[in-house]
């Protein structure tokens, strides 16, 4: 079955670097969008980039960073994201985050 309706697609862009209490913020955050049950979240490791303070992050062995970009990646609809906006607000001190209206085609077994 083919399901089709309007959703929000948040990314949150991080450093690895970036913990809360010893932990990955990146982790932090999927497990908070879980005990939200959000539709789904998925965490994408950059291989290269640079953020505010135009620093170039690398994955090359010479390169040498240790603070490669992160993109956490969550659909869900409007009402659902703002749940997890004062998480974001309160952790987030590096970092931003966009918000873009998507059109989700779901593909599920009747």
């Amino acid at each position: 079955m083919k399901i089709s309706e309007r959703d929000v697609i948040l990314r949150i862009y991080l450093g690895e670097k970036d913990h809360i209490k010893g932990k990955p913020l990146y982790e932090q955050i999927v497990i908070k969008a879980r005990e939200l049950n959000l539709a789904g979240a998925t965490v994408l490791h950059g291989i290269l980039g640079f953020g505010a303070d135009s620093r170039m992050h690398s994955s090359r062995v010479l390169a040498l960073s240790n603070d490669l970009p992160v993109i956490i990646e969550i659909v869900d609809s409007e009402e659902n994201i703002q749940k997890i906006m004062p998480y974001i607000d309160e952790h987030v001190t590096e970092g931003f985050v966009t918000m873009v209206d998507v059109k989700v085609i779901k593909y599920r077994h009747v």
